[in-house]
């Protein structure tokens, strides 16, 4: 099948920038054909944020969106900031303590995946083909070497390799141009990077994992649009291992409850997972949730390197939007509004070179439209907040940021580096502290396969494992020795384990129980996991989330 472009991932960046090519299009009265393909087993399955939304790019893609009836009915009405000292004790922190950009006055606490579901309908009402539940699994090229489109995964193939009755090809969509904005982490994104060495100008890229809860609350602890964040515990406060929360008040006496530990940690034997479910025993929250009923669990990768760590934007026929390029502002905690504005932007870009009758260029004035934008000064003006609590810890982190951003406006002379990468900063597990965690009350805190079991993740089990490992012996020949093997702990989903086996270690990988995060990719130290997509509509099916 053969279109105009061809986008991959529907996250606020595909849908933004569907939506703005076929507004162009209807403006000049152009025929664009648009294809949008995402993996998911429908729109906003695979989608999993906080969310407090900015609405600077909705305000200007639908200025009307109200009218339109957009699901951001939920103004914030409260913005709460506290330090958590030590597990039991907080400190509220001053407004006036709370850099500028991060305060949340006119944002919405939504779903963002409901928002994305909303963006989908507009898109497939202007005319967008949107094919939900297929997955793109390979990067097509023209004769020239350009790429020319995408080929989603064959459905039916058995764990050997061998056709089951129920096989079907994948389908080639072929595009004069190709957006990919598969999220944090995007399969196809990070080969592209490889193969055309996209990141040798960049800075070290950066990633967080971020877990998500969704409860339903007494409502009596309710108060619509109240906006918590924390930072401090369950992280170190002078570095070595960053953690930030959040909890969210929506609608209907829910809450949105998660936590983002920074995958930059040193000691092996830390489980993010763990450190989330203590976490929701901290008197801040119990005090929130208790009495309530979990509803859902998810958890994905978070990209934190900024404006630095940002690649070449675009290669012959393909752009890299939202989060697979890394548009994510740390100073707002946000990423959604500046996705959407790099998807609009890249639109705009190609739109006026299908005009032109171009086809498979380069087209290097999406860069210079992005550093023309608002989206690049407010990107530039974070541009050390990551950095910061890298180099200096939390404490003195915060208080950079807070200087950097209050006394300074984002302005400093300087930009801080940032250039170890977070698979290499694991230490040896013999001189790391072993960690005791408590084990879950089935209250407020959870065991990990309960919690998947909320996520509604399903795999077709018969199909060869998409957790690629290019060196089988890695894990119990290396990893296990030197670093007691910490995919058993970062994954928040069960997915790997070391078992004994006739006295011996044995690495399972349970493939089934993957919720897409991308943490193995990222973290495991000997950079020997390779996340590929498996077949379309598996993964987590998120409801409201």
């Amino acid at each position: 099948m053969e279109f105009d472009v061809v986008i991959v991932g529907a996250g606020p960046a595909g849908l933004a920038s569907a939506c703005r090519l076929m507004q162009l299009a209807q403006q000049a009265e152009r025929e664009v054909s648009v294809c949008l393909v995402e993996k998911g087993s429908e729109i906003g399955a695979h989608i999993l944020s906080g969310a407090v939304v900015e609405p600077r790019a909705l305000n200007e893609l639908f200025p009307d969106w109200a009218e339109r009836g957009a699901p951001l009915t939920n103004p914030v009405t409260a913005d709460e900031v506290y330090y958590l000292v030590n597990d039991t004790n907080r400190i509220k922190v001053p407004n006036i303590f709370v850099p500028k950009p991060t305060h949340n006055a006119g944002n919405y606490a939504v779903s963002l995946g409901n928002v994305c579901r909303w963006l989908g309908e507009q898109a497939e009402a202007m005319g967008v083909n949107i094919f939900p539940g297929f997955a793109a699994a390979e990067i097509l090229f023209d004769d020239n070497g350009a790429v020319a489109g995408v080929a989603t995964g064959d459905m039916g193939v058995g764990a050997n390799g061998e056709h089951k009755s129920t096989y079907a090809p994948g389908y080639e969509l072929r595009a004069k141009y190709t957006m990919f904005a598969e999220g944090c982490r995007g399969h196809l994104g990070k080969r592209l990077m490889a193969q055309f060495d996209l990141e040798k100008d960049s800075g070290t890229q950066h990633y967080g994992i971020g877990f998500k809860e969704l409860w339903d609350i007494p409502p009596e602890n309710h108060v619509p649009g109240k906006v918590v964040h924390t930072m401090g515990w369950p992280g170190n406060h002078f570095g070595g291992f960053f953690a930030g929360s959040y909890l969210y008040h929506l609608e209907n006496n829910q809450v949105s409850l998660g936590l983002i530990i920074d995958l930059s940690y040193s000691n092996p034997h830390l489980s993010p997972f763990d450190e989330f479910q203590r976490f929701k025993h901290h008197p801040l929250i119990a005090e929130q949730i208790a009495g309530g009923s979990r509803v859902s669990y998810g958890a994905r990768a978070i990209v934190k390197g900024g404006l630095a760590a940002l690649p070449k934007l675009s290669v012959r026929g393909a752009l890299l939007i939202g989060d697979d390029a890394g548009f994510l502002n740390m100073t707002k905690i946000k990423g959604s509004h500046t996705a959407m504005k790099s998807g609009m932007l890249a639109a705009e870009t190609i739109f006026d070179a299908l005009r032109r009758g171009s086809t498979g260029e380069d087209l290097l004035g999406f860069q210079e439209r992005f550093e023309s934008s608002w989206l690049y000064e407010e990107l530039n003006l974070a541009r050390n907040s990551q950095q910061a609590i890298h180099k200096f810890g939390t404490l003195l982190g915060a208080a950079f940021i807070w200087t950097d951003q209050t006394l300074f406006r984002g302005n400093l002379p300087f930009t801080l580096q940032d250039p170890t990468p977070d698979h290499a900063t694991l230490k040896p597990a013999a001189s790391s502290k072993r960690i005791d965690y408590p084990k879950p009350d089935n209250k407020l805190s959870f065991d990990i396969l309960t919690s998947v079991f909320l996520s509604n993740t399903t795999h077709e089990e018969d199909q060869p494992c998409h957790l690629q490992l290019m060196d089988p012996d890695i894990p119990i020949g290396r990893n296990l020795p030197e670093y007691d093997e910490p995919a058993q702990r970062y994954c928040p989903a069960g997915v790997y384990e070391v078992v004994e086996e006739n006295g011996q270690p044995r690495f399972v990988i349970n493939g089934q129980n993957c919720v897409h995060c991308k943490t193995c990719d990222i973290k495991d130290p000997a950079q020997n996991i390779n996340w590929v997509v498996p077949e379309g509509t598996g993964g987590p099916n998120y409801p409201n989330m």
